[in-house]
């Protein structure tokens, strides 16, 4: 039997739907498990714990929107992590974790062998949090490292956290989406991402919604995928003070690039290289069915998978990846 999909979205959870839960887990009949917005017991939370340490079958955790509430769940999911080796996305959006939450699941996370997606959207994060992220995007030649990143409305990093983020993803060599919507970055920040959006080899989306940006970052962004061989794909800058003809001449450069990227002959980059789950970001594809029968299932061989992004320059762009 293929492992299920369990999607149970701002319930109050009882013990016993909590213990179906952790004999699914147990018995790796589970490869996406979301609780995301759901209201549970100290002791439930440590029982889905320890379960999610014994599987085998978990690809995808989804606890955002406070789910992980306290410095002790947070400790209890980090021990999870430490057990676990099959999970490769981790959602935490809205979880107040703080930089102390960060230390805490520092060592699993950049640890892990297989997590490969993170979302730290809204977590109340800081430069000592960021500081910790950015070993998880290890440069050219080291381990492997995160290949999306999120971390939206995070407001307490500062200019010069922004700063080493940049040089990170300049140099990381696995990388490829990166979501910083909704952080007051402004345009010299943004600068600063152009020349790591132009370093990097690998980054193909970066979503700046809502970031504080003008002409000024997009006349730089425009200069960049117009004189500069590039990954990116996708550039979102909606809800920025940017004129629509300034995003429009963006997003018809970068959808140049990706027709001429389907005229070249397909890159075969390593047997890994096509291995990653593709995620469902809390932004574009909110989970609110309880019980969902999964609509995809991660690392099948029988279909190329699709994942709509939304550009927010005027139009959808549409990225297809072979799982």
């Amino acid at each position: 039997m293929l492992p299920a999909s369990i999607q149970i979205t701002g319930e109050m959870l009882s013990a016993a739907e909590v213990q179906d839960i952790c004999e699914s887990l147990k018995e790796d009949g589970v490869r996406l498990l979301s609780v995301r917005g759901c209201q549970l017991s100290d002791r439930d939370f440590g029982r889905i714990c320890r379960s999610v340490a014994e599987s085998h079958s978990l690809a995808q955790l989804n606890l955002n929107l406070g789910v992980v509430s306290c410095i002790n769940r947070t400790r209890q999911l980090a021990d999870a992590l430490k057990g676990n080796r099959s999970l490769q996305t981790l959602f935490l959006h809205g979880c107040p974790l703080l930089d102390a939450g960060l230390v805490t699941l520092n060592v699993a996370l950049s640890t892990h062998p297989a997590l490969v997606s993170l979302d730290l959207g809204d977590c109340m994060l800081g430069d000592e949090a960021l500081a910790l992220i950015c070993g998880m995007l290890p440069p050219d030649g080291a381990k492997s490292g995160l290949r999306e990143l999120t971390l939206s409305a995070n407001p307490g990093i500062s200019f010069k956290g922004w700063s080493r983020l940049s040089i990170a993803v300049a140099h990381s060599s696995q990388l490829r989406v990166l979501n910083l919507d909704y952080n007051p970055l402004g345009d010299q920040i943004a600068g600063m991402l152009a020349v790591a959006v132009a370093s990097s080899r690998t980054l193909e989306v970066l979503d700046l919604e809502g970031t504080g940006l003008s002409n000024q970052s997009a006349q730089v962004f425009l200069d960049m995928v117009e004189n500069y061989p590039t990954s990116l794909r996708v550039l979102v800058l909606a809800e920025n003070n940017i004129s629509p003809e300034l995003q429009q001449q963006i997003c018809d450069l970068l959808s140049e690039g990706e027709e001429d990227d389907r005229e070249a002959p397909p890159l075969r980059t390593g047997p890994t290289s096509r291995s990653v789950l593709v995620p469902i970001r809390d932004k574009y594809q909110p989970i609110s069915d309880k019980y969902q029968p999964p609509t995809w299932l991660p690392h099948s061989n029988s279909a190329p998978q699709t994942l709509m992004l939304t550009s927010g320059l005027g139009e959808s762009l549409l990225a297809e990846t072979e799982m």
